[in-house]
């Protein structure tokens, strides 16, 4: 039996409610935390990531295992809005407000797992990343994308990539926008694991239950050991990102995709493009993704 939670409210305790851009319900000892733009693909806009500090401040008032997925099949998390940042400059930079949202779920006392069924490029890619754990579907796919459009990766892909699939792989993924499927990230030890995405989210709360029968004193324990030495790099990201969002050819090239991403929607609508996309849309078109960006 499972309850939902609103948002900034009581989720954790498994109260019903939900707000818009996020969906909480606890199912046992996971706390599944849906994120709800469809729109938009579920790019992380500024609101969608103040709703998720409020979860997260609820979510460690009693122990569970955060699962962190989407509401719409085929769809994980396009990135950041780039409408948003094309408009934020050197001060919101220094906010750190992608950063400091992946950074507060890194340091959920408990476990934490990304179930990724589709696109997880960018913000959405790091914010996987932020997870313990990541199980994912045949549709899952990875990338980080943002040196094309001027910035970098700054809510913490330039290190806890290489953490995961090491230097030489993360080096490719961010200085040439490589895309890796679910077989080439399982290999890699971006996913942990892939499911049928008709069971995926069952696979995730599955994993939960396994976790869950330790010792939460002891999972507390054993990642605040596991956090001690991690090399962050966050302040550095954070004040060179700050120079960035100041550079004209961040606004060029955010302009260019903003454009490319309204022709393709008028294409769509007119009948002229492919049918392909699963539920949802590919996620991309949101995304923090040029467009001849490499498959790995």
């Amino acid at each position: 039996m499972s309850a939902q939670g609103t948002a900034g409210g009581d989720g954790a305790a498994g109260v019903d409610g939900s707000s818009d851009g996020v969906v909480v319900e606890r199912r046992g000892p996971a706390l599944l935390v849906g994120l709800d733009r469809p729109a938009k693909h579920n790019a992380l806009d500024e609101a969608t990531v103040a709703r998720l500090h409020a979860v997260l401040a609820d979510a460690r008032r009693q122990p569970c295992v955060v699962v962190v997925h989407s509401t719409t099949p085929g769809v994980f998390a396009a990135g950041a809005d780039i409408a948003e940042l094309l408009e934020r400059d050197a001060a919101d930079a220094l906010r750190g407000i992608n950063s400091g949202l992946m950074d507060a779920l890194e340091a959920h006392p408990w476990p934490t797992v990304a179930a990724v069924d589709g696109p997880a490029l960018g913000g959405g890619c790091e914010l996987a990343l932020a997870c313990d754990l990541r199980v994912g579907s045949p549709r899952a796919r990875f990338g980080q994308p943002e040196p094309g459009l001027g910035i970098i990766a700054g809510a913490g892909a330039n290190w806890r990539l290489p953490q995961v699939v090491g230097l030489p792989l993360a080096r490719r993924m961010l200085y040439t926008g490589a895309i890796l499927d679910a077989e080439a990230a399982e290999r890699a030890g971006l996913l942990d694991a892939v499911h049928p995405a008709d069971g995926l989210l069952d696979a995730a709360v599955g994993l939960a239950e396994t976790i869950a029968t330790r010792s939460w004193r002891a999972l507390e324990l054993t990642k605040m050991a596991l956090r001690v030495h991690r090399p962050a790099t966050t302040g550095f990201d954070l004040l060179a990102q700050s120079v960035l969002f100041e550079d004209p050819e961040k606004r060029e090239r955010m302009s260019a995709f903003l454009a490319e991403r309204d022709r393709r929607r008028q294409e769509r609508a007119a009948g002229r493009a492919g049918d392909d996309d699963p539920p949802g849309g590919t996620g991309e078109e949101d995304a923090v993704s040029p467009p001849d960006g490499e498959r790995g």
